[in-house]
């Protein structure tokens, strides 16, 4: 072969390695774009597109919280949030120094943020509309500003411990902790295109995705008897001056929570500037023992398995013996001769220990635990805590005889709520709930149906109970939260407090009181307790039955729940006692047995004088003034303590001055307005107090205040 011919061939095979060669590297691309466009396009697009483009995002509106009649409780008002966008601010040192002008900070900060290595920052939140507008003014493209939300609560403070604050991006207490997800709706965003210095492209697309609100969600609580509870314990705080007060109410046949309060409490919309203990729900974060309310368990029990005769008789000298162990009474020097009916109307101690030795501690402890106590209650709430129950295993007779009267034991507010109200409503436990239901963006309701836990008494045992209760109220310790027009069933308590170190505390009591109206038909309960009370008689019937009785009176006003009886029962009256010479502790426990209500005046040990005047007939709920003078072989003092007369009428403001050795200059008529001197002061006998009067106006809750200081309305209260 020559050499002409050998070219042309090797030609030719570098010609079809060649174009194999290229077309392998033609169907590689090929492949290679079709694996691109085809399997990775959808992932390279998102990538491309968030090169591309910058966002920033909107926050969605939170949900609003309504009562159960709809009414606003917490809304949201639509802000606008200051963010730069650093790699498009030019000159950051003179913006710093205009933007520290506008929104009143430091410019370091200011700056330090225009300069950050990053694609946006947060200058600020929620701006007012005059310093937007001045933002707006500047027009620089590195600032953007975007839709934000704030918290609104019309009812200022009402319900603040149970409906929570807000934070920077949740909920942080409360209901608004608890449903944050259902509240917090799904975030908007403002999406923009920009170059690869992360400039806005001037003729780039721009997209605003809105945001999606939240839920509403719709309570089981009820504005007005909330409001009414909170009136009552601000109240309580003014007259008893306690280190706090708390109520719950709710409706014993679903669980559902119509008001739930504690005092004191705070403004969520600036929650940082209360103490972290104003921010708790009590009822369900607080345990202490429980007292005497919790002998309905022990009653409840011993009726159920049939070891309880109302007509049987027990003899109580103030103590009961108990494996070499004195218990004592309530009333230091014992009930004497009485019946078990009796028992549960003078709260006898000796008389519940003797049913719980009958019951026998696994039995009387299956029926705590059946109420639910030692378990949480399962509400819709965050932080609720278990309390505490003997174990078993540890329990001994003396650890038998105290629970079944309440001693020994913790438990929280809200479980002694579903048990009593297991025992109003027939025997059935149920979930306490806050939530009624919820309604989404297209205004379908999903609701929350109420949940029964279990039966733990029959309805036979629960209207026996519940008579009981009712004779409590008209004809035991109860009877200062007596209503005219209703059946009402109670049950006081009063409870030592302990302390830290697992002892009691020398003269501080929780004072409570648990009941429900009406009695044959309950459509409302409501407990109360007072924690600490410093002024006044410390016993559960002088202080928590007349809050109940105050709560409940407006409430069932409120609902329009029908009398339990056509016509006005005759009053009862009783006979005043002789209480001269007495030491007021032993004053207090006789009239507290009558259903009497103690009035003080002066600062001494022993009552001195009384009005009315011993042997005299008054009705159930009167007040009686007792003037506690100089015990005996001490020098009467020359110099008296003024007393507080605001609220008085003139008669009795007469009495309560002559009966200390005082003088009124009285100006005007009605119920004292005003007085000269101020309470507390001590000045000389004979001394003459001027003092002025005005005719008294229509109550607005039926209630007149016997305090000096005056109680907010509901309009100053809810602007607070």
């Amino acid at each position: 072969m020559d050499k002409r011919k050998q070219h042309l061939l090797q030609t030719k095979r570098r010609l079809v390695l060649l174009f194999i060669a290229l077309f392998v590297i033609t169907i590689s691309l090929i492949g290679r774009l079709g694996w691109i466009q085809l399997v990775k396009g959808e992932e390279f697009q998102e990538k491309a597109w968030e090169q591309w483009n910058t966002s920033i995002p909107a926050s969605s509106p939170r949900g609003d919280i309504v009562d159960r009649n709809g009414e606003l409780m917490v809304s949201s008002l639509t802000a606008e949030t200051l963010i730069a966008l650093p790699p498009q601010i030019n000159d950051p040192e003179q913006l710093s120094v205009r933007l520290s002008s506008i929104l009143e900070k430091e410019e370091d900060e200011i700056y330090d943020k225009l300069t950050a290595d990053s694609s946006q920052e947060i200058i600020q939140r929620v701006l007012s509309q005059d310093k937007a507008k001045k933002i707006r003014a500047l027009g620089n493209p590195g600032l953007k500003l975007t839709s934000d939300t704030q918290r609104y609560y019309p009812h200022g403070r009402l319900a603040s411990q149970l409906l929570g604050f807000v934070g920077v991006d949740q909920g942080w207490a409360g209901l608004e902790y608890y449903y944050d997800d259902e509240l917090q709706g799904r975030d908007g965003r403002m999406v923009f295109q920009t170059d690869g210095r992360q400039q806005q492209l001037p003729h780039g697309v721009q997209q605003y995705i809105p945001p999606k609100d939240g839920m509403t969600l719709q309570t089981t609580i009820d504005n007005s008897i909330q409001y009414i509870m909170e009136r009552e314990l601000e109240r309580a705080m003014v007259e008893y001056k306690p280190e706090g007060a708390m109520a719950v109410a709710m409706e014993p046949d679903t669980g559902e929570i119509l008001g739930m309060s504690s005092k004191p409490d705070y403004y969520p919309g600036e929650y940082d500037e209360f103490d972290e203990q104003q921010r708790r729900i009590s009822p369900i974060n607080n345990t202490f023992e429980p007292g005497s309310t919790f002998k309905l368990v022990t009653l409840a029990a011993s009726i159920e398995e049939g070891i309880y005769n109302p007509d049987e008789d027990l003899f109580c000298p103030g103590h009961i013996d108990v494996a070499g162990v004195e218990i004592g009474c309530w009333t230091r020097n014992g009930h004497g001769a009485i019946d078990f009916l009796e028992v549960v109307y003078g709260s006898c101690n000796p008389g519940f220990v003797t049913l719980g030795q009958r019951l026998g501690k696994e039995k009387l402890f299956n029926y705590i635990s059946g109420f639910g106590f030692g378990s949480k209650t399962g509400i819709d709430l965050p932080g609720e805590t278990v309390g505490l129950l003997f174990n078993l295993d540890n329990v001994g007779p003396v650890e038998l005889a105290t629970s079944s009267f309440g001693q020994g034991v913790s438990v929280t507010p809200i479980q002694q709520v579903i048990a009593v109200s297991a025992i109003a409503n027939g025997g059935e436990l149920y979930e306490p709930r806050v939530a009624k239901n919820f309604i989404d963006e297209n205004d379908k309701v999903i609701e929350q149906e109420p949940q029964q836990i279990r039966r733990v008494i029959s309805e036979e045992t629960s209207k026996e109970v519940r008579n009981i209760m009712q004779g409590v109220v008209e004809e035991g310790s109860g009877t200062n939260a007596d209503i005219d027009g209703y059946n009402v069933a109670g049950k006081t308590g009063t409870a030592e407090k302990v302390g830290p170190d697992g002892g009691y505390i020398p003269g501080e009591l929780i004072v409570a009181f648990v009941g429900f109206a009406p009695a044959e038909d309950p459509e409302v309960l409501i407990y109360v307790a007072v924690d600490t009370p410093t002024k006044g008689p410390a016993w559960g019937g002088q202080i928590a039955a007349p809050i109940f009785k105050n709560m409940m009176e407006d409430i069932l006003k409120h609902l329009d729940v029908p009398s339990s009886y056509d016509e006005k029962e005759e009053q009862e009256y009783v006979e005043v006692p002789n209480l001269l010479n007495l030491t007021f502790d032993e004053a207090e426990e006789q009239l507290d047995q009558k259903g009497l209500i103690v009035d003080i005046v002066g600062d001494g040990e022993i009552i001195t004088d009384q009005i009315p005047e011993p042997g005299e007939q008054v009705s159930v709920q009167s007040s009686i003034m007792l003037y506690l003078g100089a015990t005996e072989g001490e020098e009467e003092s020359e110099y008296v303590t003024v007393p507080n007369l605001k609220g008085r009428t003139l008669r009795k403001a007469t009495e309560i001055l002559e009966m200390i050795g005082l003088d009124m200059d009285a100006k005007g008529s009605g119920i004292v307005e005003s007085q000269e001197v101020e309470p507390g002061e001590q000045v000389r006998k004979g001394t003459e107090i001027k003092v002025e009067f005005r005719e008294p106006t229509e109550p607005d809750q039926n209630q007149e205040l016997n305090d000096a200081e005056e109680v907010p309305e509901m309009e100053d209260y809810l602007n607070e």
